[in-house]
């Protein structure tokens, strides 16, 4: 029964897809079907995080930041100039940080507790914040002022973006084994303060270090793992085509455009899926389930709860980083004041919950629904307001009223299915199997 109600699901939301192609455009289709799947892997790794384990992170925008800078570090050519006139510069003052704090730390494990350990870390810390900055700060003016219109930053290796989808997650499972070393040892709601201000720092550096991401004058024109339009048009082999089907070329370049996009995310997720599906099913899945229903019960039976759960924050924290990657490829471009709690936080966790958590692909099918309504709430909205008004006169300020408000109707469409869901569903649409 459950995986016809799988394929219920699933075919319902091709045939709204296919609705949308026929009815407004296979350019908008295609482009919510790309966003649906990246939304999708997101999901799945907030589910490994909550739904195996019963982890809370509220900070899954600033491991999708993560993501989105090591597309900028890993695609984007290096800055002529830039290294010789502060690059070494910066890594010495980033290295002579990180040594402050090994340093710190080791006097800390060292040293018995008292007045003369305490006054030791901080002169470490307050010694190594100056000599730090003292080399940093001159060294990030120098890499700034490099034409900084177009440029004002080192830039990255040059190298396939594609390679920065790994490196994506490597970022964020990084940054989640600190937050986890740190938290996962102290009460559960610890773990959510963590999560949500390291996320926030990591967005304040975005914003505010130019020679990283040139903060918000934005990285643009980063290379694709895809074919660009333009150059497609010019293309023998694609102009024969075109004529054969007897298509536009410029509008069939992009709908091909975009199936190239949607083919490497479809294969990403389905071999993420393939992954936690089979991680889900392991001894490990199954410990980890167990864990989460009853730590009392496992600690008893000697199991290190908070090793797994560190294990599992940072296999999650890794597919957000990875998608993270993925939605820079498809932009095209970071915007650090893109990311906000809304879209990259709460709007997840609403995908989880509508899903199914503890389900993986419950937690794909709630990306796809939730971002489909996300994009699809507003002409719907104003398809039904100008229904509902189509009796009054064309100057009627209800009607006016009415039509403007179709623009807010995101936020009410997604409480509206939330609260369905929740009522007639309490476990999701597809629930963990018992």
């Amino acid at each position: 029964m459950l995986v016809n109600k799988n394929i219920l699901y699933f075919t319902v939301m091709l045939a709204l897809l296919i609705f949308v192609g026929f009815y407004q455009s296979w350019n908008v289709s295609l482009s919510i079907l790309n966003m649906c799947l990246i939304s999708a892997v997101m999901a799945l790794g907030v589910n490994i995080q909550w739904g195996y384990a019963g982890l809370f992170n509220v900070g899954i925008m600033g491991f999708a930041a993560l993501g989105g800078l090591a597309a900028v570090l890993i695609s984007m050519p290096p800055v002529e100039g830039a290294w010789d006139a502060g690059g070494w510069g910066i890594i010495s003052g980033l290295t002579l940080g990180i040594l402050s704090l090994f340093f710190a730390v080791l006097t800390y494990k060292k040293l018995e507790k008292g007045y003369i350990r305490t006054i030791s870390i901080l002169l470490i810390c307050l010694v190594g914040f100056f000599v730090s900055k003292y080399v940093l700060t001159p060294s990030k003016e120098a890499v700034e002022s490099i034409n900084p219109a177009a440029s004002g930053y080192l830039g990255g290796f040059g190298l396939p973006i594609i390679l920065s989808w790994p490196v994506g997650g490597i970022f964020a499972g990084l940054a989640a084994w600190i937050i986890g070393k740190i938290t996962l040892g102290l009460r559960s709601d610890y773990l959510a303060i963590a999560t949500l201000g390291i996320s926030e720092i990591i967005i304040s550096i975005l914003k505010y270090e130019d020679w990283m991401t040139r903060g918000v004058k934005n990285v643009i024109g980063m290379p694709r793992p895809v074919p660009f339009e333009i150059n497609l048009q010019n293309t023998e082999w694609f102009t024969e085509l075109t004529i054969y089907l007897n298509l536009d070329i410029i509008t069939f370049s992009t709908i091909f455009v975009k199936l190239c996009y949607a083919c490497l995310f479809l294969s990403t997720l389905l071999i993420l899926l393939w992954l936690s599906e089979t991680a889900l099913k392991s001894p490990w899945g199954r410990m980890m389930r167990a864990i989460r229903d009853n730590e009392v019960s496992a600690n008893a039976m000697g199991k290190n709860i908070t090793k797994k759960h560190l294990q599992v924050f940072i296999l999650g924290s890794v597919v957000v980083g990875i998608s993270g990657a993925m939605l820079t490829t498809l932009d095209g471009q970071l915007t650090p004041t893109a990311y906000q709690p809304l879209r990259f936080t709460f709007l997840i966790w609403i995908m989880v919950i509508i899903g199914g958590s503890g389900n993986n692909w419950g937690s794909v099918l709630g990306g796809f629904i939730i971002w489909f309504f996300w994009v699809e709430s507003e002409p719907m909205g104003l398809f039904l307001m100008n229904l509902i008004t189509s009796g009054m006169a064309e100057d009627n300020n209800l009607k006016l009223h009415l039509i403007e408000s179709a623009a807010h109707m995101r936020l009410m469409t997604m409480g509206l299915i939330l609260l369905l869901v929740l009522r007639f569903s309490p476990r999701g649409l597809l629930p963990e199997k018992s």
